[in-house]
């Protein structure tokens, strides 16, 4: 009886550093998925105003939601792995499996978003630069129209002959410039009114395809966090099932 219950013993103080090594991971990855969902929000929030779907911004608040709760659950973990208290191990489960939930779904958004991204920027890009672009009201999607095509160096939609039909480009605020400045090689006032592929990005296929590989990258990115975290809290939920089971077998 007493080799028994030195063994149980022995097995729990096994699972107990176990589960607070997965525990110290787990608080990192959580800080890793919440960085990922701010990047995008804070470093390419100008491109989500390019886009009509709000998926890709779902996304990314759901990675920095899960990434907040990651934190908070594991040092919930902790606690409740050196105290041996089967409710707070009750509740760090139920937490995970909520984490792992969210993040699955983060995943498939991300993947569904994926599969439908050509489509909707085929459809919308080109219309929200002609329609948009330097309108009042519109600075937000005129600074990311800008910062796109400097960034990327394309100009227009599909090609450079996409801004003939810009509602700004025909109009008399344009002062007869051919595209904006930003589509110019090195953007200076007025550098637009100067039509010619010395001076501006004459890019195949224009704005689209790159907008197009920079967000399903990204995509890629969100997906693989989201369901490579939430495939590893798997064994954080076995490790916590056997702790409960031990310590639920042994007197209080």
């Amino acid at each position: 009886m007493r080799a028994n219950k030195e063994k149980e013993t022995c097995g729990t103080i096994c699972l107990k550093y176990m589960l607070f090594t997965f525990n110290f991971l787990f608080w990192l990855a959580g800080g890793a998925v919440m960085a990922v969902g701010i990047w995008t929000l804070v470093e390419k929030s100008d491109y989500i105003s390019l886009l009509s779907s709000k998926i890709y911004a779902v996304s990314a608040y759901i990675l920095i939601v899960a990434g907040v709760i990651v934190m908070v659950t594991g040092v919930l973990g902790c606690c409740a792995t050196f105290k041996e208290q089967r409710r707070l191990l009750r509740v760090y489960f139920v937490l995970l499996l909520c984490v792992f939930l969210l993040e699955i779904l983060a995943g498939v958004l991300a993947y569904i978003y994926y599969q439908q991204l050509n489509e909707e920027l085929k459809e919308n890009l080109r219309e929200t630069m002609v329609q948009k672009y330097r309108q009042p009201e519109q600075d937000h999607v005129t600074k990311a129209v800008d910062k796109l095509q400097q960034e990327f160096k394309c100009c227009g939609s599909n090609s450079s002959s996409d801004w003939v039909e810009s509602v700004w480009i025909r109009s008399e605020a344009s002062k007869r410039r051919f595209v904006p400045d930003s589509c110019c090689k090195s953007p200076s006032e007025l550098c637009g009114q100067r039509n010619h592929p010395s001076n501006i990005y004459k890019v195949e296929g224009g704005c689209i395809t790159k907008l197009e590989n920079f967000i399903l990258n990204h995509l890629q990115i969100i997906g693989a966090v989201g369901v490579g975290i939430a495939c590893v809290q798997i064994v954080g939920m076995f490790f916590t099932c056997c702790l409960y089971r031990s310590l639920k077998a042994e007197p209080y």
